[in-house]
């Protein structure tokens, strides 16, 4: 009980702060003169009297400093709990609770992926949970690969610990300042986001849900056709600005708003993720005017939004970019596991990985040529150790090889094989959309057997808590 009982007391203040939150989708009901808003009365009283009970059961607990263990065990926890909790406002549609449960993980983890049908129409304080569930997930993630996950050492995480050795690199002293940084700049990038939305022509309830679910990378709507029901180029436009802004390292966004306006082009990752989007953006509208006869301002702005869009996991759907020709299937599936970078609301591998990855590969080449040489792997100015160099090899492995796991028991319960592979990528990467005439970009996950939806919603959680976070408490050693 000593390693669970500050865990439980740390989640029943999570609760009652859940709880707290599902007032302002209440308060949105009532402000439209909806009765829905009994269910999140309800839901709130339950959670938050559970929550009170948890916390004051175990107040016996210290929790001001919790051990590795805890921490492993508080991260999982707190990522399953909040998504049974928040699904608890779905089951005032009837929709039975698998569904409601794989809509609330893909909310909290801002994967994107759905089972509702006729968002149009649905209760407003539910379109409002919904997107709220992808913003408060997406600084929880930022707060957690900031403060949490370099304590864990996680796939190379531990390069961004706040307690760097180069003090010239802190932005700030301590851990709590720098989460109230994050927030602040979270809260202030989703404001700007949703004034610039209104000036565009989007209503401003439809502004706030879409800033929310843009800075999250989470790509929830409020309505079935996605970004595709406003046919607005200027609201477009400025969904692949704050897209990009979801996707860069939060810290560094930090230091080019607050001290260094060239941190963003002088940091190694955000330099080549911008230069990764440029680079696939510019051959995706190549091939649109070329194959599919777009003019050139319509192959520009799509083919930089859906690029964008799965790169940055957001998961926006601007119409059927399945429908562009074959090659482009292939290339939209690779895609889906690059992610943004480390540190921000993106899923995926991120960018990070992969260039300690390429820089590892070209050290092995180099060794191979001349077995004598010292070939050192560089990030930016740091030399990467063998340790983190390992970490990172052993993601990507463990990361494709769930992805296949996934892909296998997924078919194994009856979905077809294209199905199957882009249901399992894009759950583990936190993408949203899949590939296919089932869960592709202008369908979604209603039609798929409970089964799956229940494999998925792990597939999601797996994914956004870097694997690693979960598979441990599977290993003996980490109870004895």
């Amino acid at each position: 009980m000593a390693l669970v009982g500050p865990v439980l007391r740390v989640l029943g203040y999570f609760m009652v702060g859940l709880a707290i939150l599902m007032l302002a989708p209440a308060f949105v009901d009532i402000y439209f003169s909806n009765p829905d808003w009994i269910a999140f009365a309800l839901s709130s009283l339950f959670v938050g009297l559970f929550g009170l009970l948890l916390a004051v059961s175990t107040a016996n607990y210290e929790v001001t400093h919790l051990t590795i263990r805890q921490a492993f065990l508080l991260t999982t926890a707190s990522w399953l709990v909040m998504p049974i909790c928040g699904a608890l406002p779905f089951l005032s549609l009837g929709i039975g609770f698998e569904n409601a449960f794989f809509e609330s993980v893909s909310g909290f983890t801002t994967t994107g992926s759905t089972v509702l049908i006729g968002l149009d129409g649905m209760p407003p304080g539910l379109l409002f949970w919904r997107s709220l569930t992808q913003w408060v997930g997406g600084v929880g993630i930022i707060v957690m690969a900031m403060l949490l996950m370099p304590l864990l050492r996680i796939g190379g995480m531990q390069l961004f610990r706040t307690e760097s050795s180069d003090r010239g690199e802190k932005i700030v002293a301590r851990a709590t300042d720098l989460t109230r940084l994050i927030s602040g700049v979270y809260i202030m990038l989703t404001l700007t986001c949703a004034v610039l939305y209104v000036f565009s022509g989007m209503t401003p309830f439809d502004a706030v849900n879409h800033a929310m679910t843009t800075l999250s990378s989470g790509g929830f709507s409020t309505h079935d056709a996605s970004f595709a029901h406003f046919e607005n180029t200027a609201a477009e436009g400025i969904a692949i600005v704050f897209m990009i802004a979801s996707g860069l390292p939060f810290v560094v966004l930090i230091k080019s708003l607050t001290k260094n306006p060239m941190a963003l082009f002088q940091d190694p990752q955000a330099r080549a993720f911008l230069y990764l989007l440029v680079i696939l953006s510019s051959l995706t509208a190549l091939y649109l005017g070329i194959e599919n006869n777009f003019t050139f301002t319509r192959a520009v702005v799509e083919a930089m939004f859906v690029v964008v869009s799965i790169i940055t996991t957001t998961g926006y759907g601007l119409g059927d970019y399945t429908a562009w020709g074959p090659p482009m299937m292939g290339f939209f599936l690779m895609l889906t596991f690059i992610g943004g970078c480390t540190g921000s609301t993106s899923g995926g591998i991120k960018i990070f990985r992969f260039i300690v990855f390429f820089g590892t590969v070209r050290a092995y080449m180099n060794k191979m040529i001349r077995p004598d040489q010292v070939v050192p792997v560089r990030y930016g100015e740091t030399n990467i150790t063998p340790d983190l160099a390992f970490s990172v090899l052993a993601f990507l492995v463990v990361y494709m090889a769930t992805v296949g796991l996934i892909t296998v028991l997924l078919g194994g319960l009856g979905l077809d094989l294209i199905t199957a592979m882009s249901a399992a990528t894009t759950a583990v990467s936190n993408v949203g959309p899949g590939l296919g005439d089932v869960i592709g970009p202008v369908g979604n996950f209603s039609d798929i057997p409970s089964s799956a939806k229940i494999v998925l919603a792990g597939a999601m959680l797996l994914g956004r808590l870097e694997l690693f976070t979960v598979l441990v408490l599977f290993n003996p050693g980490f109870w004895r």
